[in-house]
């Protein structure tokens, strides 16, 4: 099959005022760096006889150049004399990542100081707005209680909160007295919870009564308390009132019907008690570059999850880095990501943009609620510049059709943004044409929770083919090699995703420890990185990711992701979104089983399934024909949109799936247990 079919087009070309007007392209003039693939070299890689190169140099230059303040200045850029897996960056200096993002700005001669820093969206349609002024204020009340609290430098704050203003407050209060902060998500249940809990050993959490989500009232406290009564540790709860369920609800509406929620007088204390009675000034801590500033979980491959350790001054240049130049922040931005605190992309957003004095727009709630319009028109009120969003989410909204796009004026957009899952092209040319107007380049972005940022990143002046992730980030080394660990970039075959160096926001080691960072991440190679996805550059440059090297379809002995035939399947009309999952096969090792949702007005039947299962062998080859092709109504999904195909698995093998506490929609249990 052409491994290219339907992405080898130039679909996007910036115009020349476009590209000229970009940020990457000042930083190209200022070091007269003639063109794309020069940037790559140059940030990357030192190149003979030119000293402006490499990834110390890019690192160093770029503190002056985004202005990132450290109170002391670092005596050398990096020492790596125990290799790249252990890198020390910035040796010497002093920062804070609050003091960038939040305080300089807030000072009484800044011009920042009363621009929006926040602009947010209950579901039910409340809006709010906190400029830098009020968030130091509020981040330093916070700061103040957590030392009443007795957090010292380098103790753990857990943060289970719903998306709402004051969990921005929340996180910069913990980086101000040094804490290690520890965002949960939100969709997640007791069980999730409670291990993140117990894992990072936090005396004080912070949570809420609950949320909206799709016009009901969604409890959070109730499952708080379970989670701590499982793990321990906490001794604190801070409990901020979303709904009107806490005591301090209570005593103001004595007439309130909504029910309380379960309280604990010895330990609980509210939002406004703890937090509010606080003085509004807090001297920000001076930081060594290497101190921790948060414990970030993502899932391994055997489920415990991972605690990635990240720095100040890492985090702080690699997502100030990545929003100045990808996204291309401008002073009159408005930037909107569809993410959860709990989530890396919500630290990410928040971090990267307040670095500038940006705003951001936080949204509550579903997508789709009241109407699948919901996220065109929050575009729409607020003059929103960029927007980030999964591929999964996009299929979803795609399938309510054009009108509800086209019934808002989204002119405003300049950039739109995505991740967490390779694209299919024609949803990719949907979120392009329909949401973008053919005019916003797709910055679809792959990296981690391990390093906060990515590893690959367009470049908001390149051209772009469709689904294409560009290509390495700025400084940041990335290669593809085949299994013997050798370079297969140039050649266009189908490799592995490696990192050939290190980066500031690589993650120090893992929480539990070096022997299980060692083994997840440099244990395949010498000294790279194995990032576990399957990578490909083309012979125009664009690199492709074809999805995760440990989801691979091995079918009598040949490899296949689940992306590939799940992109086979959506091409198709009557295809709204796919799932291909490998099952037990006695003849093959594992077989192909795919599950298919129809796009409205489309019916399932025989001749389409046999159709459909035609597809995917004349593209793939008859070994890689689903055994099994069904139709189902959905697909369990988190809050964020991705699919969940470990779910859809264990359903088909009947096996237990394991913990779905994140699941948005519990009842797609019922449709795969049921297909057509």
């Amino acid at each position: 099959m052409d491994e290219y079919e339907g992405i080898d087009e130039v679909v996007h070309e910036p115009s020349e005022a476009f590209a000229e007007s970009t940020n990457v392209a000042a930083f190209m003039r200022e070091y007269g760096i003639d063109d794309y693939e020069e940037l790559i070299e140059r940030t990357t890689s030192e190149v003979p006889g030119e000293p402006a190169s490499g990834v110390d140099w890019f690192w160093d230059e770029i503190v002056d150049y985004l202005d990132i303040e450290f109170f002391t200045d670092y005596d050398a850029v990096r020492d790596d004399a125990d290799g790249p897996q252990f890198s020390d960056w910035y040796l010497g200096g002093e920062v804070n990542v609050a003091h960038n993002v939040v305080d300089r700005h807030a000072a009484v001669d800044s011009p920042n100081r009363n621009r929006v820093a926040l602009i947010w969206e209950g579901e039910p349609g409340d809006v709010r707005e906190i400029t830098f002024h009020e968030l130091r204020r509020q981040s330093d009340r916070v700061a103040n209680y957590l030392t009443e609290a007795g957090i010292e430098t380098g103790d753990t704050v857990g943060l289970y909160m719903p998306m709402v203003p004051e969990v921005v407050s929340i996180l910069y209060g913990c980086l101000k007295v040094g804490a290690i902060a520890v965002p949960i998500f939100s969709g997640f249940g007791r069980e999730a919870t409670a291990t993140r809990i117990d894992d990072a050993e936090p005396s004080v959490l912070f949570t809420g009564d609950g949320f909206y989500r799709r016009g009901d009232g969604v409890r959070l406290k109730g499952t708080a308390d379970e989670a701590v009564a499982d793990a321990g540790h906490v001794e604190d709860v801070v409990v901020y009132d979303r709904l009107g369920a806490t005591p301090a609800a209570d005593s103001a509406d004595s007439g309130s019907d909504v029910d309380p929620v379960p309280w604990n007088d010895e330990r609980d204390r509210t939002w406004d008690e703890a937090v509010g009675s606080q003085p509004s000034s807090f001297e920000t801590k001076r930081l060594p570059s290497d101190q921790e500033s948060m414990l970030l979980y993502s899932s391994g491959t055997t489920g415990e999850p991972k605690g990635i350790v990240h720095t100040h001054a890492g985090v702080l240049t690699q997502c100030a880095k990545e929003i100045h130049f990808g996204f291309d922040q401008k002073p009159a931005d408005r930037f909107f990501w569809v993410s959860d605190i709990g989530w890396m992309m919500g630290p990410w957003t928040l971090i990267g943009n307040h670095a500038f004095g940006g705003t951001v727009v936080m949204y509550e709630g579903a997508p789709d609620h009241p109407e699948p319009d919901r996220f065109w028109e929050l575009i729409d009120r607020h003059g929103i510049t960029q927007f980030g969003i999964s591929p999964t989410a996009i299929r979803a909204l795609r399938k309510h059709g054009d009108e509800w796009v086209d019934e808002h004026d989204l002119s405003s957009l300049r950039i739109l943004g995505s991740t967490g899952e390779p694209w299919d092209p024609e949803s990719w040319r949907w979120f392009h044409d329909a949401v973008g107007g053919g005019d916003c380049p797709v910055i679809n972005i792959s990296g981690g929770t391990e390093i906060c940022g990515c590893f690959l990143m367009p470049m908001p002046n390149q051209p772009l083919k469709p689904c294409t992730l560009g290509g390495p980030g700025l400084g940041m080394d990335i290669d593809i090699v085949d299994e013997s660990g050798e370079s297969v970039r140039e050649s266009g075959e189908r490799g592995y995703l490696v990192a050939r160096d290190s980066c500031p926001s690589m993650t120090k080691s893992l929480w539990s420890g070096d022997e299980r960072y060692l083994n997840e991440y440099w244990s395949t190679w010498p000294d790279l990185w194995d990032h576990g996805d399957f990578a490909q550059k083309d012979e125009d440059g664009f690199w492709f990711l074809h999805g995760r090297a440990d989801d691979a379809l091995n079918v009598a002995g040949r490899k296949v992701g689940p992306a590939e035939i799940e992109g086979v399947l959506i091409d198709h009309d009557a295809v709204n979104q796919a799932a291909a999952v490998g099952v037990p096969d006695d003849t093959t090792g594992t077989a192909v089983v795919a599950y298919v949702v129809l796009e409205p007005g489309a019916d399932p039947s025989d001749d389409l399934r046999e159709e459909l299962r035609a597809l995917v062998g004349d593209e793939h080859g008859k070994p890689f024909r689903p055994r099994e092709l069904l139709f189902v109504e959905a697909f369990p999904k988190t809050q964020s949109g991705k699919i969940i195909r470990r779910a859809i698995e264990s359903v088909y093998n009947d096996e237990d799936p394991g913990d779905l506490s994140s699941m948005e929609n519990p009842e797609a249990l019922d449709s795969l247990r049921d297909p057509a």
